[in-house]
């Protein structure tokens, strides 16, 4: 194993990291759409706050999917083929995400109840089936000595897949509802610090019921002890310390550390899968290991050369679009079509 795929595999983890700290606060604040807002103008209102930013955040979706076949096409071509059908509704989401941005803004006031639903209904499913997915991953799946997946039902959808999906969703909806805290102001900047000072304490029962879990559906704890405890330190601080910020109305912290306990939970993952790409529930021998599934050293040196120079333009323009866009969003007048 060189430092070239050890580079890779954790530069794979931080793309996944940027992706649901910025992308997770959007489907936040899309589920927030039906949950929090009471009116239409408040519906608009949570919209106008991601409008700007909602699709530059899914390039890190895109970046880190890409940056996988190049370095990792063993591991894209077992994660893509035994994952497909929960890929498939993964992008069904996304798509009815996007559109119903589109056709919300120029559609008649009767027929924006439709695309309302429909914004909920894709930012609720993308989190879920991406929580979903990672932990039955790392759970372990049938895969063979080809590197083919040979799962059912209950090998997808189990109980600590459903408590990771379940989870994924409600740490995006309270990074949504920070963000929503942070970015609006009126009625709804309130409800949102209220209903975010209620769920983390829902949220707590969840992170007892997936470290358990995780202690002990997984081999993490075995492999990894200390980075695995650590793991989950962090996710439970980063999770104390966003809460006690939304009763102190530091709006800012409330969002960066609701951000940076999805990032922790990225991290347990990767750590805990280290050498490893992916979990046989076969044979530790069928296991998809980091130094036999990576491209050649001479494709890793190219990817991170032009990492070097694209990278950094990616977070030039991102961060000069939320400094564009910084400012908070106040309720606006509804006129009927």
């Amino acid at each position: 194993m060189t430092m070239l795929q050890i580079l890779w595999f954790f530069l794979i983890g931080l793309l996944f990291a940027a992706f649901f700290f910025l992308d997770g606060f959007d489907y936040g604040v899309g589920m927030a759409v039906k949950t929090l807002a009471h009116n239409e103008a408040e519906r608009t209102q949570l919209i106008r706050t991601i409008g700007p930013v909602w699709d530059g955040n899914e390039v890190w979706l895109i970046t880190a999917g890409g940056a996988m076949f190049a370095s990792f096409p063993y591991w894209y071509a077992t994660l893509f083929s035994g994952y497909y059908l929960i890929l498939l509704v993964i992008l069904v989401g996304l798509i009815i995400r996007g559109v119903s941005f589109e056709f919300r803004a120029q559609s008649p006031m009767a027929k924006k109840p439709l695309w309302d639903n429909a914004l909920a209904l894709g930012s609720l499913i993308v989190p879920f089936f991406f929580g979903v997915m990672f932990i039955s991953m790392i759970k372990g799946m049938p895969i063979d000595a080809q590197g083919n997946i040979q799962a059912g039902f209950l090998d997808y959808f189990n109980w600590f897949s459903i408590v990771g999906g379940v989870a994924l969703t409600l740490l995006t909806y309270l990074h949504g509802l920070n963000y929503i805290a942070l970015k609006t102001t009126g009625a709804i900047q309130a409800r949102a610090q209220n209903y975010s000072q209620a769920f983390y304490w829902v949220l707590y029962l969840g992170e007892v019921v997936f470290a358990l879990l995780l202690l002990f559906q997984t081999d993490f704890i075995k492999v990894h002890p200390l980075a695995t405890l650590l793991g989950l330190a962090l996710i439970v601080a980063f999770s104390v310390l966003a809460h006690a910020n939304t009763f102190k109305n530091r709006n800012g912290w409330a969002f960066v550390f609701s951000g940076l306990t999805l990032v922790s939970l990225v991290a347990l993952l990767f750590s805990g899968l280290f050498p490893r790409l992916m979990i046989s529930s076969i044979s530790s021998q069928y296991d998809l290991m980091i130094k036999s599934a990576s491209s050649s050293n001479y494709t890793l040196i190219v990817m991170t050369i032009a990492t070097l120079v694209l990278v950094p333009c990616i977070l030039v323009y991102t961060a000069f679009a939320y400094w564009i866009f910084r400012k908070r969003i106040e309720m606006p007048r509804v006129e009927v079509r």
